[in-house]
């Protein structure tokens, strides 16, 4: 019989990414747990990098770094494998992605530093229970993402636009989302944006940059939060030789309860 991958708590769903067990977007696994985004650098870039995150903590939360080297965490996930345990993982080299793979562990150096950032699909349980829905979860799909015309603040060789994801609302539910999610900071917080997509640069809605496209019904406002994606952009526009992230969608589901990352 398939495991039911909503009833695994986070060491059983890691355990079930290391062995190839799944490989889909981590969106409503784990309810009530924290989701990381990943970016992994050569320890000569993590200065200018972690400076770039806290000069954009809305896009960039970052909930742990670790040691040079390391695939290990000591906080938000000790019994993690950073190189096997999110179920896909992007390879960037020179600012160009390169490829998509299951496992990175034959690409560690030990020079290697890991940033580890917070996720919306954290607070996504507290708007269920709030009667908020949720539209990618109801459709199977991956959240939509898009690139917009909101600058970060620059950091080093690091600089870009913000990257959001979205999730289509009952506009009479649109404050309370915005008011539920600005309680939780560290996974992005509150939306940056309500409404019109174009105002923030998005040209066509229905063509999301990363993720996939969800449907928006009759009465619903688009509503855009921070995303942890912003990285990746920076990324491609800094040119480090190497570059290690989660694909989009694709988290290091972690074993810290939601509820602590609230003010």
């Amino acid at each position: 019989m398939p495991v039911d991958l909503s009833k695994l708590a986070p060491p059983q769903l890691r355990l079930a990414i290391r062995r190839g067990d799944f490989t889909g977007p981590t969106c409503g696994l784990c309810p009530g747990y924290a989701q990381a985004n990943l970016v992994v650098l050569p320890q000569r870039y993590a200065y200018d990098f972690l400076l770039f995150a806290q000069r954009n903590p809305a896009a960039c939360p970052v909930l742990e770094v670790s040691d040079a080297g390391a695939r290990r965490l000591s906080a938000i996930a000790p019994e993690a494998d950073i190189a096997r345990d999110i179920p896909r993982y992007r390879v960037y080299r020179d600012g160009v992605f390169a490829e998509e793979r299951l496992d990175v562990a034959d690409l560690w150096q030990r020079d290697f530093v890991s940033f580890l950032i917070g996720c919306s699909f954290s607070f996504e349980m507290d708007l269920l229970e709030a009667g908020i829905p949720v539209r990618q979860i109801e459709e199977g799909k991956n959240v939509p993402m898009y690139i917009t015309n909101i600058p970060c603040a620059p950091a080093g060789v690091f600089a870009g636009a913000m990257v959001v994801s979205m999730r289509p609302i009952p506009r009479e539910l649109a404050i309370k989302a915005a008011c539920i999610t600005a309680a939780m900071p560290r996974v992005h917080g509150a939306p940056v944006h309500m409404g019109t997509p174009e105002q923030i640069g998005i040209v066509d809605i229905a063509k999301p940059d990363f993720g996939d496209a969800v449907t928006i019904r009759s009465g619903e406002v688009p509503v855009f939060w921070p995303c942890g994606v912003t990285p990746q952009v920076a990324v491609m526009l800094a040119k480090p030789d190497v570059c290690l992230t989660h694909a989009p969608g694709h988290m290091l589901v972690t074993d810290v309860k939601n509820i602590n990352l609230k003010y």
